[in-house]
């Protein structure tokens, strides 16, 4: 028997999936859209201890030989037990202690150290707490790069060639996790090896003079470098930097 109004006039009654329809369509509505980082922030939360040390962007095992940090950004190495193959290098954190805060990109490695383990730049330590401490506990997760303006590039290694491909992307406002070359203007695509030290690498080479080098980010996003020359530390810009 259906079910009867106020008035006596017969009620539909609305079934469980169309409530729960309506509800999602309605949450939906009401949460704003939010990045993979952001969505995913809270799971990615890591605790560990931090140290600095004196710093080292040119010589760090990210191999940044030709980056220089954007002003605002500070620096960090990653513990090795973190380091994923490199696939951390460029990447960067949100580091919290003591009610305060600072971004970091992580452009070397601290050999050793336990898990979660950041080893600051000076400067961004003294933010956190005064030197003397030397070792402070932290909570940080990782954040889409701050501070950094232009697009990305691609930077070649020494003693590229056509019959050694070695690359590694520079200025990138998010993590790499991967990079395809291609000699035919994209109509296929080859993947490179990423190594520890922040390089890809393809040991035949290419076979040409120039490529076509696409990378995609941890979020999933991609951008295309045309016509990238085979020549030892040869850099080209990309048009844009990961969305």
């Amino acid at each position: 028997m259906p079910a009867s109004g106020s008035y006596g006039r017969p009620v539909k009654m609305l079934s469980l999936l169309t409530l729960t329809t309506l509800f999602s369509a309605a949450l939906a509505a009401a949460v704003p859209a939010v990045s993979i980082d952001e969505r995913s922030l809270a799971r990615r939360a890591l605790s560990g201890e931090a140290t600095f040390y004196g710093g080292n962007v040119h010589g760090g095992m990210c191999s940044f030989s030709t980056y220089n940090l954007p002003k605002g950004l500070y620096g960090t190495a990653l513990s090795d037990s973190n380091w994923n193959n490199g696939a951390n290098c460029g990447g960067c954190v949100k580091v919290s202690h003591g009610g305060k805060s600072i971004t970091a990109m992580i452009v070397d490695q601290c050999p050793g150290c336990g898990p979660n383990h950041l080893d600051l730049f000076p400067d961004a330590f003294s933010k956190l707490a005064p030197p003397s401490q030397g070792i402070i506990g932290t909570n940080w997760h990782y954040v889409k790069c701050p501070h950094i303006s232009g697009p990305l590039s691609i930077h070649m290694k020494s003693g590229v060639s056509k019959y050694w491909f070695s690359a590694q992307v520079v200025n990138a406002n998010h993590r790499v996790s991967k990079m395809e070359v291609s000699t035919n203007k994209g109509r296929s695509w080859q993947s490179a090896k990423r190594t520890e030290y922040n390089f890809f690498e393809i040991s035949s080479g290419v076979g040409a003079s120039s490529a076509w080098i696409r990378v995609t980010s941890n979020t999933g996003h991609s951008v295309v470098v045309q016509n990238v020359p085979m020549t030892a530390n040869a850099t080209k810009k990309a048009k844009k930097n990961f969305k």
